[in-house]
């Protein structure tokens, strides 16, 4: 368990356009020996199934020794090898190179597996539970989403913005609600990575908010003129201003980001780097994220990009963090969770969790909870 933090960020005021606001998030100096651009997975070869469309993946890249990493012009002659399908990849490749580059469709992998057991089926072969669940386990039903092209405002909004010098990220709202976050460890990769947003995926609450709403209400600063008798008193204003609206927003606008623990899973090492999925703890009626972020040795996010949840999508990874510490027993669950039998099975129907149960099993409790009622 953990949490996220800005740690070697600086938030700088947002700016509105609509009900669109983006909040930028500035470094200091750049984070050394790793770099973040976008790329196509060329390499992952095609699935049995079929084929995969990737709107944009990202590549990072890294030196072993924490120095500069090269241009990408440069940097295409460095030997590579790309990490395929959801296999933890190896240090080296067959051909015995050393991996300085590694391929991720962020918001993608983190929204499909944000589930805590997804893939896994029961250990114990409850009778009530069907076959399907134990030989493919509980891969999630596809859940909708938008891409940004369809949440209004937001395109205008990442076309006329001022990139603040030094920009080294962004926080998205739509009617002050926090959609995502995206943080990269250089200037020019957040550049590059800018127009991309627009190419994301958001949860049906943001984008329902874009068509609800249509302003945010504007910070606007205030300084008092009787005490500046001097550039030097209005710089130390402005500097005392920007410090509370960063307090202020990473306080409050973002606190749903930055104050829950995380479960963090390491999905790839890379020099002194660690890429990593992340998710919450699934309570109800709270702001819930999911993502995956590169850490640098002291933990601080040299890249870093979230997805917010929707409260169904939340309540299917409590339900199945309930089922999986009752041994998948619906009995002992509903006990552990306060509810009937019944109960429990019309809240998985209303999950869209049932079909991993026996369509009988399901009839019948379904049938008695509208007895009960």
């Amino acid at each position: 368990m953990g949490r996220l933090t800005f740690a070697g960020l600086e938030t700088r005021p947002g700016q509105v356009w609509g009900q669109i606001r983006l909040v930028p998030l500035v470094r200091e100096r750049p984070v050394e020996g790793l770099r973040i651009h976008p790329g196509a997975l060329a390499d992952t070869g095609t699935p049995r199934d079929g084929c995969w469309y990737v709107p944009h993946g990202l590549t990072a890249e890294w030196t072993g020794d924490g120095s500069g990493v090269p241009e990408l012009g440069t940097a295409l002659r460095m030997p590579t090898t790309t990490v395929h399908g959801s296999r933890r990849p190896r240090a080296k490749s067959k051909f015995g190179e050393r991996r300085t580059r590694v391929r991720f469709v962020p918001r993608r992998g983190a929204l499909e597996t944000y589930l805590p057991i997804a893939f896994k089926a029961p250990v114990i072969a409850w009778e009530e539970w069907s076959t399907r669940a134990f030989r493919h386990g509980i891969a999630p039903q596809p859940d909708r989403t938008h891409l940004g092209f369809l949440v209004d405002g937001l395109g205008d909004a990442l076309r006329v913005f001022e990139i603040h010098p030094g920009q080294c990220g962004v926080l998205v709202y739509v009617a002050d609600a926090l959609s995502g976050v995206l943080v990269t460890p250089h200037p020019d990769d957040y550049r590059a990575l800018h127009p991309t947003l627009i190419e994301d995926s958001y949860g049906e609450l943001i984008w329902r908010y874009s068509m609800l709403y249509h302003s945010a209400p504007e910070f606007e600063p205030r300084l008092d003129a009787s005490e500046v008798d001097s550039i030097a008193d209005l710089r130390a204003q402005v500097a005392a201003v920007q410090r509370d609206w960063a307090e202020f927003h990473d306080g409050t606008l973002a606190g749903g980001l930055l104050g829950p623990d995380y479960h963090f899973a390491e999905a790839y090492a890379m020099a002194g780097f660690r890429l990593v999925r992340y998710r919450p703890s699934f309570s109800a009626g709270t702001e819930t994220h999911v993502g995956e972020a590169i850490l640098d040795a002291k933990g601080r996010p040299a890249f870093l990009q979230s997805f917010r949840l929707s409260e169904t999508q939340v309540r299917r990874g409590r339900l199945l963090e309930a089922l999986a510490a009752n041994e998948w027993h619906l009995d002992r669950t509903a006990d552990h969770l306060g509810l009937t039998r019944p109960a429990l099975v019309a809240l998985l129907h209303n999950s869209g969790l049932d079909w991993m149960l026996r369509r009988d099993v399901v009839d019948r409790e379904l049938a008695a909870r509208r007895r009960g009622q």
